[in-house]
């Protein structure tokens, strides 16, 4: 690609497993996994959203409630990307899994960036720590909006991981 001076770009990678009641994959699952591996990009979180409300989508929701996942997720990796890792390159892991029988869906939001110093206070509507970009505080508001349980687990230098949790279909 060097001819067109353009850069390449390395894809993310998505990874899906159906398994079973033994831990098998088998034909008609109990419930399916999927993960994706993601650059810290801006880009990249239009891509994340949508994978999600794909792979939601086996469990049959609304419209209200893929919007509701996508919601979420965008949030979720967005702040990834601007407060995990400060706009510094790093990967962002999206995991989720589906539970048919349950009608339950769980996704997951984790990188390796600077952490969270105190859960509670960031979790506070308005709370940001970048005012100065016109942040409004409000992306764990929104997740906890959409979405029905919001867990967020994060030390400093450690990183953080956000899991959420809609039932589908209630």
């Amino acid at each position: 690609m060097e001819e067109t001076g353009q850069t390449v770009q390395e894809t993310p990678k998505v990874q899906a497993e159906q398994t079973g009641e033994n831990g098998k994959n088998v034909g008609m699952p109990e419930r399916e996994t999927m993960e994706l591996i993601m650059e810290s990009r801006s880009e990249n979180e239009e891509f994340a959203r949508v994978v999600a409300a794909v792979f939601a989508s086996r469990l049959d929701p609304t419209l209200e409630e893929l919007d509701d996942i996508k919601t979420a997720v965008s949030e979720a990796v967005t702040n990834a990307v601007i407060h995990g890792y400060r706009g510094q390159e790093g990967k962002i892991y999206l995991s989720a899994t589906a539970w048919e029988k349950e009608r339950l869906f769980s996704v997951t939001v984790r990188d390796e960036g600077v952490g969270i110093r105190d859960v509670e206070q960031a979790m506070e509507p308005m709370f940001t720590t970048c005012p100065e970009d016109g942040r409004s505080g409000m992306g764990f508001s929104f997740m906890e909006a959409f979405m029905d349980r919001v867990e967020v687990v994060s030390a400093p230098g450690k990183g953080t991981s956000v899991t959420m949790k809609k039932k589908i279909g209630r």
